[in-house]
């Protein structure tokens, strides 16, 4: 699932695309996709995006140019991985940011010929599945680089911290010489100020490892990756991997651009196939109920002939929009009645019965607690209404 920002005249503009899908899901792999699905639309939709249904790689709605003041747009990407990533509850993360000119800057500056950056580049960013020793082994083994650059570089990308470390990199003697680094590092400070300020960065680490293999990002370069305690004795969490990731890529559009500007663009994309599948192993492992519907109210009657009844009482609840159910039996048993809520995880069971319908009130039943409260008929929706929305 993506997201782009471009901008018209400092107004930004979300674009979100949700891919369509192909494959048939259980109800409850529905109910994981449609939970995940609200908290990153909710999210985007807090932040002012515009939702599309388009396949990912159509790039048509970017007729946007404009220019951006610097990081703005930047810091709120990280800002919506971080509500995401909260929101979903998927454990602890961390997301990692560099900058495609901080990482270019440090390659020129340690030796690295330009034939060789893409190729070094892709190198360091194994270097959170592999030891430094072998990443260094691959660079001047395979991709011939000379062990001496190879130090160099080492000495930077084992690096990462937040605004203390970019304020002792741009009094690098040798990195701050370097054009792009300086350009680089001065953005990166600015954002972690940003950060500061959506009081965020305590789960965002500038890392010079990061280097997102990708071509085409011109800036800011981001991945989030969800952590685990390795065992209950370490204190070290290690890197499950990747969740989301993105950056900045202003050339990117510009080829999709009639006149072919440079469009200022950063994105996002979230691995929803990857957060489903978490999500699924946690239910799996924990036997946690997963509610496969919304219904609110199961319809109920205590005793015999009260088909009508219970029909009549639904569709008042169903025109006022309440999700309810009502059992395909003539004459249900009252305890099949409850256990089916049960079973599902109904949360209410509105009960209608002579005495009831004499005294012009419904019985509502707490599935859960079991208490029951004589509701009259007229304040049944709004009594629903309320027990259901604090849930």
């Amino acid at each position: 699932m993506k997201a782009q920002l471009g901008g018209d005249e400092g107004k930004h503009k979300f674009v979100l695309k949700t891919p369509k899908g192909t494959r048939d899901y259980s109800p409850k792999q529905m109910a994981i996709r449609e939970r995940v699905f609200n908290a990153i639309i909710t999210c985007f939709k807090r932040h002012g995006a515009e939702v599309i249904d388009t396949p990912v790689f159509e790039l048509k709605d970017f007729d946007i140019a404009g220019q951006f003041d610097a990081m703005i747009p930047d810091a709120e990407c990280l800002k919506i991985v971080h509500e995401i990533l909260s929101d979903l509850q998927l454990g602890d993360f961390l997301i990692k940011v560099n900058d495609r000119r901080i990482l270019d800057g440090m390659f020129a500056v340690c030796g690295v010929p330009d034939s060789k950056f893409r190729t070094i580049c892709s190198s360091v960013d194994k270097l959170d599945k592999m030891p430094w020793e072998e990443v260094r082994s691959e660079m001047v083994g395979e991709k011939g680089l000379s062990p001496e650059a190879a130090d160099r570089i080492g000495e930077y990308v084992q690096l990462h911290g937040g605004l203390d470390l970019i304020e002792r990199l741009l009094q690098d003697p040798k990195l701050s010489q370097n054009k792009l680094a300086k350009e680089g590092l001065g953005d990166m400070k600015l954002l972690f100020e940003y950060l500061t300020l959506f009081g965020i960065t305590g789960k965002i680490s500038f890392d010079l490892s990061l280097a997102r293999g990708l071509d085409y990002y011109t800036g800011v370069i981001f991945e989030a990756v969800l952590l685990q305690q390795e065992n209950d004795h370490m204190e070290e969490s290690v890197s499950v991997g990747s969740v989301a990731g993105g950056g900045r890529y202003d050339g990117l559009v510009g080829m999709f651009d009639p006149k072919g500007r440079k469009v200022p663009c950063v994105g996002v994309s979230i691995g929803i196939e990857r957060i489903f599948s978490i999500l699924e192993q946690r239910v799996e492992a924990s036997e946690e109920k997963i509610r496969t519907t919304e219904t609110q109210v199961l319809v109920a009657s205590a005793q015999k002939k009260l088909l009508e009844e219970r029909l009549k009482l639904i569709a008042e609840l169903w025109d006022a929009g309440i999700k309810a159910e009502v059992l395909y039996k003539k004459n249900p048993k009252l305890l099949n009645q409850l256990q089916y809520c049960e079973e599902t995880g109904i949360p209410l069971v509105a009960i209608v019965g002579e005495q009831e319908l004499k005294d012009g009130v419904v019985k509502l039943r707490d599935v859960a607690t079991r208490e029951e409260v004589n509701v009259r008929r007229e304040s049944l929706v709004e009594e629903i209404r309320m027990r259901t929305s604090r849930s």
